[in-house]
């Protein structure tokens, strides 16, 4: 199974690819990947949340294609402004001291 990569501009002028990743029942990862490529630091994701059929049974999955046919241009910019980054440049918090 191929990935599907849909393109999305951001409010910055970035284009970014759009992909589904780990779908659930009621909710599916949307991950937008930052054109740099060369790593997934400045990569940002949000989380759908899926209201189909398959939302109402704990054991069934919504298609990545399915979810992708259901975001709409606008509901993107809404979920890139909700969007958290995957990497964190801060350094963790060293605990054992």
């Amino acid at each position: 199974m191929a990935r599907q990569i849909r393109p999305f501009r951001g409010p910055d002028g970035t284009n970014w690819g759009v992909e589904v990743q780990v779908p659930g029942a009621s909710n599916a990862m949307i991950v937008f990947h930052h054109p740099g490529g060369k790593t997934a630091r400045l990569d940002r994701y949000a989380w759908d949340i899926w209201s189909g059929p398959e939302s109402r049974s704990v054991t069934s999955r919504v298609a990545p294609e399915k979810v992708m046919q259901s975001l709409t241009d606008e509901k993107l910019a809404q979920l890139f402004r909700r969007s958290m980054p995957v990497s964190n440049d801060l350094t963790r918090v060293d605990r054992a001291s």
